[in-house]
C-alpha cells in the first residue's frame, strides 16, 4: 500500500501524518491530509489540498483528519473526493492493522531531524482560538514514553530531535525538567529544540537549561500573538507587553546569542491604529528575527468572532506592514551573521540549519553530519558557506 501524507498546520500535525502512515496496514492506496483549523485560510487550504490532491491520483482514497476535521467534519464529509473523515482522537489508528494501540506521535522516516510529541490539548480559552475545541485538554506524555521516542527516532538516524506539541510549556511535571530528565539519560541527545513556547509558562528548569546547556538549541518561539497591552487582555492571554519583553530580556542575559521568534496576529477586532504600533514596536522590542504573522480571521464559536470586526482591507495592510517590517529584520540579522562561524546540521542535498535556526546553503558535507560552516555570504533567505 501507497500511504502519502498531506499535512498542514503544526508540526504535531507533521509527526502525527507520520506515525499514521507507519501503522497503516496493507491494503488500497490512501492520502492522509493531516488538516488545521487556526485561521479561515488555514481551512481554505486544506479543502484544496483535498482536490488537488484528488486530481493528481483519482484513484487513491482520501481520509481527512486533524483539527479542521474534528470541528467541522460534516463539511468534508460531503465533499465528493473524500473517503473518510476521522477526529483527532482517532487520528492515530486510522489506517493501523487491527485497532493497534497508538503508539508516540514522531517524525520524520529518514529524516535527520525528527519531530516528538509530548503534549497536546490546552487548558487556556484565547478568544481567537478554535484549537482547544478541535484538540481538548491539555495532556503530557509520560516522560518514559517520551524518552523511548527519543530513542527510537536517534536510532532512525535522528540527529536533531524537535519536542512538539499545542502548549508545551504546559507539560506536566515542567518543560524544563523533562528536557533535563532526557539529556541526564540519552547521551546520543546532541541538538534537542523545542517548539513554539508560551513565554509566560516558561519555568525556572528551562532558564537553568538555556543558560547552561549548549545541546540545547538557542533558538526560542514565543507565541506573543500582539504587542498591546489592552489586545492581549482582549485575547485573553496571560502576559502582558512587559511580561514577554522580561522573557526575552532572560533568554538573552541567559544565552546571549539566543535567537527570538513569535507569532503575531495583526488586525485584532477592536484593534487601533496605536495598538497596531505596538505590536509593529515588538519586533524591535523582543529582538524578533523569524516572525509568523496572521492576519486577525474569525473561527466559528469563538469570543473574538463575536466582537466588532476590523474591515479585512485594514487587517490585511497591517499584516503586510508586520511581514515587511520582520523580512527586514530578518534579512539585517542574517547580514550580521556573514563572516562568522555556524555549527551547521546538514539536513539534505546542499541545505541544513545552523544552531540559532539560520537557514544554510552548504555544499561538499554529507547528509547527517554536523559541520563547523564559514559563511562567506547571503543569498534571499539563506545563508551561504564556503
Amino acid at each position: 500500500m501507497t500511504v502519502e501524507t498531506i499535512s498542514l498546520g503544526c508540526r504535531l500535525n507533521f509527526a502525527e501524518s507520520e506515525t499514521i502512515a507507519r501503522q497503516a496496514a496493507s491494503g488500497e492506496d490512501w492520502i492522509v491530509v493531516n488538516s488545521c483549523a487556526v485561521t479561515n485560510e488555514a481551512v481554505r487550504q486544506t479543502r484544496q489540498a483535498i482536490r488537488h490532491a484528488h486530481r493528481r491520483r483519482p484513484y487513491a482514497r482520501i481520509l481527512v483528519t486533524g483539527c479542521a476535521a474534528e470541528i467541522d467534519p460534516a463539511s468534508f464529509e460531503t465533499m465528493p473526493e473524500v473517503s473518510r473523515v476521522v477526529g483527532n482522537a482517532r487520528k492515530l489508528n486510522a489506517l493501523a492493522a487491527n485497532d493497534v494501540m497508538a503508539s508516540v506521535p514522531t517524525g520524520f522516516l529518514h529524516h535527520v531531524k525528527s519531530f516528538v510529541a509530548v503534549q497536546t490539548g490546552c487548558n487556556h480559552r484565547c478568544t481567537f482560538c478554535s484549537i482547544w475545541q478541535a484538540r481538548g485538554p491539555s495532556r503530557s506524555l509520560p516522560f518514559n514514553a517520551t524518552r523511548d521516542a527519543v530513542a527510537r527516532e536517534i536510532d532512525r538516524g535522528a540527529k536533531e530531535i524537535v519536542l512538539t506539541g499545542v502548549d508545551i510549556t504546559d507539560y506536566e511535571g515542567g518543560l524544563g525538567k523533562l528536557c533535563q530528565r532526557l539529556f541526564a539519560v540519552e547521551p546520543r541527545l546532541k541538538r534537542l529544540r523545542l517548539s513554539s513556547l508560551d513565554s509566560i509558562e516558561i519555568d525556572e528548569a528551562l532558564f537553568e537549561l538555556i543558560a547552561g546547556e549548549p545541546q540545547l538549541m538557542p533558538h526560542f518561539h514565543l507565541s506573543l500573538q500582539a504587542g498591546d497591552d489592552m489586545v492581549l487582555k482582549r485575547m485573553r492571554r496571560r502576559h502582558s507587553r512587559s511580561d514577554a519583553a522580561r522573557t526575552v530580556e532572560q533568554i538573552k542575559i541567559a544565552r546571549p546569542d539566543a535567537t527570538i521568534g513569535a507569532d503575531l496576529i495583526a488586525g485584532f477586532p477592536t484593534e487601533t491604529e496605536d495598538m497596531a504600533l505596538n505590536s509593529l514596536k515588538l519586533l524591535d522590542d523582543c529582538d524578533i528575527i523569524a516572525a509568523h504573522i496572521f492576519p486577525f480571521s474569525p473561527r466559528p464559536n469563538t469570543p473574538a468572532a463575536r466582537m466588532p470586526q476590523l474591515p479585512r482591507e485594514i487587517v490585511k495592510t497591517r499584516a503586510a506592514r508586520l511581514r515587511d517590517a520582520a523580512a527586514e529584520r530578518r534579512k539585517a540579522w542574517l547580514d550580521s551573521l556573514v563572516g562568522s562561524t555556524q555549527c551547521v546540521l546538514v539536513e539534505g542535498p546542499g541545505k541544513g540549519h545552523a544552531e540559532n535556526f539560520a537557514p544554510v546553503a552548504i555544499d561538499g558535507a554529507e547528509r547527517g553530519e554536523i559541520v563547523e560552516a564559514r559563511i562567506v555570504g547571503c543569498s534571499a533567505d539563506r545563508l551561504v558557506a564556503a
